[in-house]
């Protein structure tokens, strides 16, 4: 692996508590009996993917996640139409889905996407924009097409921490996605991705990191149970308020791992009502 790539320290063995209330085996294995089955409904739609409505999209989305027995609360406002950049944390492959389920994007994604069963097709044909990440010449040029994409009036998450981090900790968002923002003069909607149990204590279930499987990431989710993943809508960052990819990176930390966005917060009401609409360590996504 190239030394310049993102890395975060977080491993399952240190940062994943042993998941206190799990669900049945026979619940675990429906669980991810009716995941697998909702991807593959995708990826049987996925030709169809211009014609489908968004609003489908979104609670397609919400129902991969909660058919793997996590809750979804999502707060803030909806982002606009036309060309953004979707930016948040990374902890689980969970946050694929969620940030879906706040605006249908183009997703940037490490190639090794490509090979995972069943997402790795329907990511492919849901236009995923895939980052050869040990080839840092690559750079550029995804750069590039990031910002074409942005100037046609499409969407494009990413995860600009590089890495996944398990949710106690998080990594600084590296500045290379942030430069095709600028060069297509479109906002950056930042948005926040935490997980807690429900006795709000944190959800580190969810984490993918270290020397995790996805095979076994996902069933220690379908174990869980009283898992809620909680996504925050922070305010949008309108083009050209930031002079550089430096300081745009540094406005777009998620609002998620603000101190003031806390349990008590949510019980108490003081942030907006949620609505429903119905890596291991050194797994980089873009860095620089």
């Amino acid at each position: 692996m190239s030394g310049w790539l993102p890395t975060a320290p977080c491993t399952p063995a240190a940062c994943v508590d042993p998941v206190r209330a799990t669900a049945s085996v026979p619940r675990a294995v429906l669980r991810l009996t009716a995941v697998a089955a909702l991807v593959l409904a995708g990826v049987a739609l996925s030709p169809f993917g211009r014609r489908v409505p968004a609003e489908w999209i979104r609670r397609w989305c919400r129902l991969i996640v909660r058919a793997a027995g996590v809750r979804v609360r999502i707060t803030g406002t909806a982002p606009p139409d036309g060309g953004l950049l979707l930016v948040a944390n990374h902890v689980s492959w969970l946050d694929i889905p969620l940030l879906a389920a706040v605006r249908p994007a183009r997703m940037l994604a490490k190639a090794e996407v490509r090979r995972w069963p069943l997402a790795g097709a329907l990511a492919a044909r849901g236009g995923a924009l895939f980052l050869e990440r040990d080839r840092l010449r690559a750079l550029p040029a995804t750069v590039a097409r990031i910002a074409g994409t942005l100037r046609a009036g499409g969407a494009v998450s990413a995860f600009p921490e590089g890495s996944t981090w398990c949710g106690r900790a998080r990594g600084r968002f590296h500045r290379a996605v942030f430069q095709a923002a600028l060069d297509a003069g479109v906002p950056v909607q930042p948005v926040g991705l935490r997980y807690r149990r429900r006795d709000g204590g944190p959800g580190t279930a969810a984490a993918f990191v270290g020397e995790d499987t996805l095979a076994a990431s996902l069933w220690r989710v379908a174990r869980t149970r009283g898992l809620i993943a909680e996504v925050r809508v922070g305010p949008l960052i309108p083009p050209g308020t930031h002079p550089d990819r430096r300081s745009l990176a540094h406005a777009a930390q998620p609002p998620a791992l603000e101190p003031a966005w806390t349990h008590a917060a949510l019980v108490a009401g003081t942030l907006a009502r949620p609505h429903e609409h119905g890596t291991r360590a050194g797994r980089p996504v873009l860095g620089a």
